[in-house]
């Protein structure tokens, strides 16, 4: 059996839920990188890369091609953000990482971007229906993941938020994918991004402590 065989091969079972290895390991993965980004741990990059590597085998299994492209996207942003973090563009006076809130611009283009995102990506579905079964569903996770992450890696408070409205969506649309670790695992994300924005929240009001802005 090759790797890819083995990711895609069933786990266990659960009330009835089938559950695949990739799906498990790479949100179980997800949900690590996503505690270390609520610490500012520079090591939140490398553990998303590597989750999504392994959730392309998932959501390719179920033919969810928005969702591989959520991945792709999430793996070429994580090498990027990691790179912006190791270079100290978000470091803080005390040698942390510096969070803040976006300005009325950076919010206007975040959510300009994740429009366009939406539609140009739901288009594309929507004209060739074999790339997935749920477009709009589909277009909406791939463009708020990658606002999240690019938000993320500026140090922007508003990454906790685009998160939130990314689970909205990405939790009933992984339980019908048949991806039922996925959809659980959403819910712990979604306690996990509220006291994570808290935290950040709490910080971005100390500028004191926590210096340069992005």
């Amino acid at each position: 059996m090759t790797t890819l065989n083995w990711l895609n091969s069933e786990a266990f079972t659960v009330f009835g839920q089938h559950i695949i290895w990739s799906d498990m390991i790479g949100n179980t993965v997800g949900l690590i990188a996503l505690t270390l980004g609520w610490l500012r741990s520079i090591w939140t990059w490398p553990a998303q890369l590597l989750s999504g590597v392994v959730l392309v085998a998932a959501n390719a299994s179920v033919h969810q091609a928005g969702s591989v492209g959520k991945q792709v996207v999430v793996i070429a942003v994580a090498v990027w953000g990691w790179r912006q973090w190791t270079r100290g563009r978000q470091q803080a006076q005390d040698g942390s990482i510096a969070v803040r809130f976006a300005t009325w611009r950076e919010r206007g283009y975040l959510l300009g971007g994740a429009a366009l995102g939406t539609l140009a990506v739901g288009g594309l579905f929507t004209a060739f229906p074999s790339l997935s079964w749920s477009p709009w569903a589909d277009a909406y996770i791939f463009a708020g993941t990658l606002v999240a992450m690019l938000a993320q890696a500026r140090g922007m408070v508003e990454f906790w938020f685009a998160w939130l409205l990314v689970d909205l969506v990405g939790v009933p649309l992984n339980f019908h994918s048949g991806l039922a670790f996925s959809g659980l695992i959403y819910v712990v994300y979604g306690a996990l991004v509220l006291w994570g924005m808290r935290d950040w929240w709490l910080r971005s009001r100390t500028p004191a402590l926590e210096g340069a802005t992005a």
